[in-house]
């Protein structure tokens, strides 16, 4: 069992990698005596970077979990959002261009599944069309610019 500290706000928005993993940190406190020799199954809700998801099984690892099986209730996160969520680049999401092997051993877990595609669409109430998916599809409902990357519109903004 890990505890979350009330007061950490959203790690993700930090601007820097360093700020990111640094306010990670001191998010969560273990329960040492419900984790050490035990098998996890650490879920969440998705994966961005896998700053935090790195940190917790770092932290599930050093009070002695034995094996640790992560499960995403979302498809693997692909491709930017151009539509208003603050998301990374798209070089930055770590399952932009890795394996489900490569981003198993990257993150240190024994197992890793991911919610399929159908899985989400048929979670969801409503039709399926009236949703956009394509940070999971890369198939963007209105035609965006890729080669703009956030960083450009940040300078622009700047001057």
């Amino acid at each position: 069992t890990l505890i979350k500290n009330r007061n950490s706000g959203r790690t993700f928005i930090e601007p820097t990698q360093l700020l990111r993993e640094e306010a990670v940190r001191g998010k969560f406190t273990p329960l040492l005596q419900n984790i050490k020799g035990q098998r996890v199954i650490l879920i969440d809700d998705s994966i961005v970077r896998g700053t935090t998801t790195r940190q917790v099984v770092e932290l599930l690892r050093t009070s002695g979990a034995m094996e640790i099986h992560l499960r995403v209730s979302s498809p693997p996160i692909k491709f930017s959002c151009h539509y208003g969520i603050d998301m990374p680049n798209r070089d930055e999401l770590i399952a932009s261009n890795k394996s489900m092997i490569d981003i198993q051993k990257e993150l240190g877990v024994d197992s890793l599944a991911y919610l399929e595609m159908q899985g989400l669409k048929q979670s969801v109430a409503g039709r399926n069309d009236s949703y956009c998916d394509a940070c999971f599809t890369g198939e963007y409902p209105v035609p965006v610019q890729l080669e703009l990357s956030k960083m450009v519109f940040e300078k622009i903004a700047k001057k």
